[in-house]
């Protein structure tokens, strides 16, 4: 019988309800994105509140693709730094349970999740979009809501403009109206005036009525004037009614659009249709490329192609006309030379018509093709989205367990900014790689496979730390590499021991000065002050000798400071701390350093700065001897003062 193990059911506890929330959560702030984006088509126009929940309920499908990562991103941060945190980590590793184990049942989902993701970009996904653009479509081509306001002048509907002073909100009625109908042309516009009158629309809402009382109109006659008189002579005409009605087309109704326009786009067809298109539009720019290339092979530009040939009778009439190709071009020079400059330009201005005609046909077709071309690339870049939300979820969640990890911080602090901070990373990434593919600048695959590509060596790099416990967030770590790349010095900082296991016998301690000082002479001999350029590059300082003379530097300071004397103490202080620049040898390898030698722009700065910190460690090896002698004295009080 299948069991699960306690551990990988306790995993899945942790995690499911932690991502379950981050889902909905994420969902939640990308559809609020989404309400902020289109807003201003969605207010104002009516729409009732199943319109608007149908609309929001696609739109909340269509943003699952970009929710998605992100949460479990967050979840995976979140639960193992709620067991880190809790040391829930280290006990199970206690065990002898790796991270790798431990994140097995989790793996587990990811994969699932990740060919879930797949079925759902692949078949639920074009459906959703359908509907929704459809939908946000048909709520931007309906009429807004007829909402008059008072003082300012309305233009809501179509071909009118409206003014009404004041308004009475229990009624309807309207006072102090001014009506501009312009839907004539404004050369032929209406205006009305009217002391009060009321707004109605038919009971199919397709029309707009208006009943004005006590008022005037004044109307413009421009196309009767341009027909009966001159063009300064308008008439025009003026009515005054005590009450008037006018319908005016205006059509309230939600309309939706017919989803077959945007189920042939790009975002409404699954793979089999993606590659279907993909195919038939590729073989289509194809054969055209082919053919206009044949056309412009064949088609001389320059030169005539054909020439006439005319057969005359004893009248000199012409009887037959025959074009005949011409095996070569025409030699322009002697075309030219054979008359005036009128001559000439009767031949240069044809020449330069056909020419721009024939580029701007160029051009046309260029424009035709890339439209064309850009088709496909939209429809290529919609068939990698199919795989890289997938692969995306994978990336995301080795990148958030081993990092949750290693911060072993929970809660919402913490993985929350790290989430927001790396997703924002791989958006940008991810957006740039989708517009340079757009564009035709990249390959679609590479465009579409960028942030994959980046964040992938990232996922692989934590997920190794974390595993072999290495310490990724060490400040003292990092503070060491760089001292170390930079040639930072450190300094020592020692105290008197209060319990001391190993007393410092002084015979001991200076015959280990002895030794020491005996190493730094000889290393300061082997290796001299100045390096020239040449020898710099070719050998260096002797770094095996230098490593043994901080060794065996430590090891003295290591036993001098079980001393009871604070002066000697004190004075080991003033031992440098030794270190191991790659600047002092900076090639092994001898081939390699004749390289470096060639290349001057390179070498000679290296080599200048190298010998920078070659003269600053040769002071730090004659501050030894200097310290050593200083301390031969006190060690020497010291083997005095002590009792046989």
């Amino acid at each position: 019988m299948f069991k699960i193990k306690r551990l990988y059911l306790f995993m899945l506890q942790s995690f499911v309800p932690l991502f379950g929330m981050t889902f909905f959560i994420c969902l939640f702030i990308v559809l609020m994105q989404f309400l902020w984006r289109y807003i201003d088509d969605l207010v104002g126009k009516g729409l009732g509140i199943d319109v608007i929940a149908e609309l929001f309920f696609y739109a909340a499908l269509t943003m699952i693709p970009m929710a998605l990562p992100l949460a479990i991103l967050l979840a995976s941060l979140m639960t193992f730094g709620n067991l880190g945190e809790r040391f829930e980590l280290t006990a199970m590793k206690a065990s002898g349970v790796s991270l790798l184990r431990t994140m097995r049942p989790l793996i587990v989902l990811m994969v699932l999740i990740a060919i879930g993701a797949f079925f759902f970009q692949n078949n639920v996904l074009p459906i959703a979009q359908t509907k929704m653009w459809t939908l946000l479509y048909s709520m931007r081509q309906k009429s807004p809501e007829v909402e008059i306001p008072e003082g300012i002048f309305y233009d809501q509907i179509p071909g009118y403009n409206l003014f009404v002073k004041s308004k009475n909100r229990d009624t309807g009625v309207l006072y102090d109206m001014m009506i501009y109908d312009m839907s004539k042309g404004f050369e032929n516009a209406t205006i009305i005036l009217a002391d009060s009158g009321r707004l109605a629309f038919t009971e199919d809402k397709t029309h707009l009525y208006l009943k004005l009382w006590q008022g005037e109109s004044f109307e413009n006659l421009r196309d009767a004037g341009a027909r009966n008189m001159g063009a300064d002579n308008v008439p025009y005409r003026r009515e005054s009614f005590s009450d008037k009605e006018l319908v005016v087309t205006f059509d309230a109704n939600f309309n939706r659009l017919d989803e077959e326009g945007m189920r042939s786009q790009y975002v409404g067809k699954n793979m089999a249709e993606l590659r279907q298109t993909i195919d038939s539009v590729g073989a289509l720019i194809d054969s055209t490329g082919t053919v206009y290339g044949r056309e412009l092979k064949e088609r001389k530009v320059v030169g005539l192609p054909y020439y006439t040939v005319q057969r005359r009778n004893g009248k000199n009439e012409t009887v037959a006309r025959t074009e005949v190709r011409m095996e070569r071009p025409l030699d322009v020079d002697s075309v030219f030379s054979g008359g005036g400059s009128a001559w000439r330009l009767a031949y240069i201005t044809p020449a330069l018509q056909r020419a721009r005609a024939k580029s701007q046909e160029v051009e046309f077709r260029a424009m035709t093709m890339e439209e064309e071309m850009k088709n496909v690339r939209r429809h290529q870049i919609e068939l990698q989205k199919k795989f890289t939300l997938s692969f995306a979820c994978i990336i995301f969640f080795f990148i958030g367990a081993p990092l949750g990890a290693i911060i072993r911080k929970g809660g919402l602090g913490m993985p929350i900014v790290i989430s927001v901070f790396l997703f924002i990373f791989y958006y940008i990434i991810d957006n740039t790689g989708y517009k340079m593919a757009r564009e035709g600048r990249w390959a679609v695959w590479e465009g579409m496979w960028l942030s994959s590509e980046v964040l992938l060596p990232l996922g692989i790099f934590l997920t190794y730390k974390a595993v072999n416990d290495s310490a990724v967030f060490n400040r003292d770590a990092y503070v060491n590499f760089f001292r170390k790349v930079l040639g930072k010095n450190q300094t020592r900082h020692l105290e008197v021991k209060e319990v001391i296991m190993d007393e410092v016998k002084p015979a001991q301690a200076l015959s280990m000065l002895e030794q020491l000082s005996a190493d730094a002479r000889s290393w300061l001999a082997a290796n001299p002050a100045r390096q020239a350029y040449v020898a710099y590059w070719l050998k260096g300082y002797d770094t095996r000798s230098l490593h043994e003379l901080s060794a065996r530097l430590e090891t003295v300071v290591a036993y001098l400071a079980n001393s009871r004397s604070q002066l000697i103490v004190n004075k080991l202080m003033d031992f440098p701390v030794l270190r191991s620049l790659w600047v002092y040898h900076p090639c092994s390898d001898r081939r390699l350093g004749v390289v470096f030698a060639a290349l001057l722009p390179i070498g000679v700065p290296v080599w200048l700065f190298g010998r920078r910190e070659q003269r600053i460690l040769r002071s730090e090896v004659e501050q030894i001897l200097k310290v050593t002698n200083e301390l031969t004295p006190l060690l020497n009080n010291q083997s005095e003062n002590e009792p046989d």
